[in-house]
């Protein structure tokens, strides 16, 4: 199921969560394809935008692959896998920590400015990303916002590895997904169009999101709609 763009994956995305639709659903995105596609699925759910803020740890050789990830509150998610096929020790591990914390500080000052964070307990929260190739990330986010209470976590993504989907599937109450191929090759596969997410582009799509819950996304989506176009 290859995607012409990150949008029609986020329409998709939104007429498969179409039930929460009116339950004021708070939509996080994983920066930055995931704040891309959460800003439509928030507008079509009349829910809430905000970003949940990880990154991942990058082998000392290749930054490209990950060896685990940090959360905006210091907790550090270690893959001892890839970590010792990397060669990877402790003291590389906490310097890559801190390095990449500093730049989650620098991420939360440009992304959300002054404001804080939208309280998380009680809420249905969907984590969004534009795919799961390493689940790390996405295992991050979910521990993140379960440490805070939400009485609904919901995992979403146009498309997964099937073993980053086993990943996450225990740490989520409910895991939607729209394509798992096996193989999984690179997320650029699976689109015909990638844009670049520029750090303005998140701004402005959790500024939207936070002044005009629900209208966040350039024009309101009905999934129904959607689905009527596509069947």
């Amino acid at each position: 199921m290859p995607f012409h763009d990150r949008e029609d994956a986020a329409c998709r995305l939104a007429a498969a969560l179409s039930r929460y639709r009116g339950a004021r659903p708070l939509v996080l995105g994983i920066p930055r394809g995931g704040v891309a596609i959460g800003r439509i699925v928030a507008a079509a759910l009349e829910g809430e935008l905000d970003v949940v803020l990880v990154r991942k740890l990058r082998a000392p050789d290749n930054s490209e692959f990950a060896i685990g990830s940090v959360d905006e509150n210091g907790r550090v998610l270690l893959d001892e896998v890839a970590a010792r096929w990397s060669g990877t020790g402790h003291a590389y591990v906490q310097l890559e920590a801190a390095r990449q914390l500093r730049l989650i500080g620098e991420r939360r000052l440009a992304w959300r400015g002054g404001r804080a964070r939208i309280p998380l307990a009680g809420r249905t929260v969907i984590v969004i990303d534009d795919g799961l190739t390493n689940g790390s990330i996405m295992a991050a986010a979910l521990r993140l916002v379960r440490a805070a209470a939400p009485a609904r976590l919901v995992c979403a993504v146009p498309v997964a590895a099937h073993e980053s989907l086993q990943q996450v599937r225990r740490l989520a109450d409910e895991v939607v997904c729209l394509a798992a191929p096996w193989p999984c090759g690179a997320l650029g596969l699976y689109y015909e169009d990638v844009d670049q997410v520029e750090d303005a582009d998140v701004a402005v799509a959790l500024a939207a999101g936070r002044a005009e819950p629900g209208r966040s996304a350039a024009r309101r989506l009905d999934p129904g709609q959607y689905r009527a176009r596509q069947g």
